[in-house]
């Protein structure tokens, strides 16, 4: 068990360059966080139990998601963190829904699914709602699209949801879980 806590920890370097590269967007995007301020968010990444979220955050931040406060919960005073990239996180592409969806494919297989890769990083994907509400800050996947949270429902029937932002409304679609697109990814949220 160590030995795991050890693998999802930052270096002192690592977190330092984590942490001005936060910083940095915090103070550039404060649309997107109305009301809070960095020196609150600073203090709850600085926690002895932040530890294997920063590592998180640095998995979103080495695949392209540039994570960003987006708001904080009143409930827990967790802030919560959404990937907030322009498109899709370019690290995290050309990825199937999830593990039956890629056991299913016979020729092709993409190099992941969506489901193990957000499991691995510690992040969960977004869902409908929550991609709606990230749309409300910005535009976002205006060229590519992200998979996003799937009823039980719909993925027990072989499909899966994806969604972008095209004619400056936000769409969501179906497709099957086992395909896979160059420009798909997915989206994450952290809550810190």
């Amino acid at each position: 068990m160590a030995s795991q806590t050890t693998k999802k920890a930052l270096s002192t370097e690592q977190r330092e360059n984590l942490i001005r590269t936060l910083k940095a967007r915090f103070e550039k995007n404060n649309i997107r966080h109305k009301g809070l301020k960095w020196d609150d968010v600073h203090a709850r990444l600085e926690q002895k139990n932040s530890v294997e979220k920063l590592w998180s955050l640095n998995e979103m931040e080495a695949t392209g998601g540039e994570p960003d406060v987006i708001g904080q919960d009143t409930k827990t005073g967790e802030y919560i963190f959404y990937d907030c990239s322009a498109e899709s996180p370019a690290g995290r592409r050309s990825y199937c829904y999830d593990r039956v969806a890629l056991n299913s494919r016979k020729e092709n297989k993409p190099k992941n699914n969506v489901i193990d890769a957000a499991n691995a990083m510690g992040i969960e994907l977004l869902n409908e709602e929550e991609y709606r509400e990230l749309q409300k800050l910005g535009n976002f996947d205006t060229k590519t699209s992200s998979w996003i949270k799937t009823p039980y429902e719909i993925r027990k029937l072989g499909g899966a949801l994806f969604a972008d932002r095209r004619y400056d409304k936000v769409f969501v679609y179906h497709n099957s879980a086992p395909s896979y697109y160059g420009v798909r990814a997915f989206r994450g949220c952290l809550r810190i």
